[in-house]
């Protein structure tokens, strides 16, 4: 079966800037993305969990598969949100089967 190259995008970030980082991929041409919780991780401040810890909101992952060409923009209004704020961005190097969709 034929795949086609696509860049998948992952961030996590602080649960009430969940729709200003949304709002911020839409702008950039972003047609799709999933929104997943996150219980609790482990970083530079140590041990974590969405009991208090990281304020009672919690974090969310914002994942989205895009063509690479549009990752500089995705990156770039990602990053009007997140470098503020406790947040990760990740990018890794992924293979879709339907390319039309991304």
């Amino acid at each position: 079966m034929e795949t086609h190259i696509a860049k998948r995008v992952e961030i996590v970030i602080e649960a009430p800037l969940e729709r200003r980082l949304t709002d911020a991929m839409t702008d950039a041409g972003v047609t799709g993305y999933t929104v997943l919780p996150v219980r609790g991780g482990s970083g530079r401040s140590g041990k974590w969990t969405r009991e208090g810890q990281v304020g009672r909101a919690g974090m969310v992952t914002v994942v989205c598969l895009i063509k690479p060409e549009r990752l500089d923009a995705l990156l770039e209004a990602a990053f009007t949100v997140v470098e503020k704020h406790i947040g990760v961005v990740s990018i890794t190097d992924a293979q879709v089967l339907r390319a039309e969709r991304f």
